[in-house]
């Protein structure tokens, strides 16, 4: 009776070791392998350089402040805003009064900081991941006549400078034209130095 039970179950083990190599360590690996030798700067979270200094992910938003850039678009993650370890939404529903008061006070914010321009969707309200780098074209242009006067540049230029950095749908169909904010406000940062 032993030797059948111990018959039996030595296929499953093996079947076990053998797919846990397979699906467990070399199919992974080849993928990683792969993904590095034909996407290198993709495999390695898409990096953004200035200066030699890694200075963010075009993948994953970032906080900025201050009159003279352009805000990114607000995090749900929890403790600490665009925490890629915690990504998720707020799970709050749309007459949640949590959501309800942040979206209103967002929006007052937004109102205050930007000459009573109206507050876009995406500055009120988190993306699902909580990390999106991106914020709509009419979010960066409300914000333009504030960056434009905290850096003394002229709005126009800081206007054509986000119509500049606008990202099409992909493919041409998929998606909503963005703007992604870390790169606009690298760009503001040159374009300022140029003045």
């Amino acid at each position: 009776m032993f030797k059948t039970s111990l018959s039996q179950c030595r296929p499953a083990v093996v079947m076990l070791l053998v797919l846990t190599v397979l699906t467990g360590l070399a199919y992974p690996s080849l993928v990683a392998g792969l993904a590095h030798i034909l996407f290198p700067r993709q495999a390695e979270g898409s990096l953004i350089e200035k200066d030699g200094v890694i200075v963010g992910s075009e993948f994953i938003g970032q906080p900025f402040s201050g009159d003279g850039y352009f805000w990114s678009r607000p995090s749900a993650t929890s403790p600490n805003p665009y925490n890629a370890s915690s990504s998720g939404g707020s799970n709050l529903g749309p007459a949640n009064e949590d959501l309800l008061k942040s979206a209103a006070d967002r929006a007052q914010a937004f109102r205050k900081a930007n000459g009573g321009a109206q507050a876009p969707v995406d500055m009120v309200t988190a993306s699902a991941s909580g990390l999106d780098p991106h914020i709509t074209p009419a979010a960066a242009l409300a914000q333009a006549p504030r960056v434009a006067a905290g850096r003394g540049l002229p709005e126009e230029a800081v206007r054509g400078l986000v119509l500049s950095k606008v990202e099409g749908r992909q493919l041409g169909i998929l998606g909503e034209p963005r703007v992604n904010v870390l790169a606009l406000n690298m760009a503001l940062d040159l374009l300022a130095v140029k003045k």
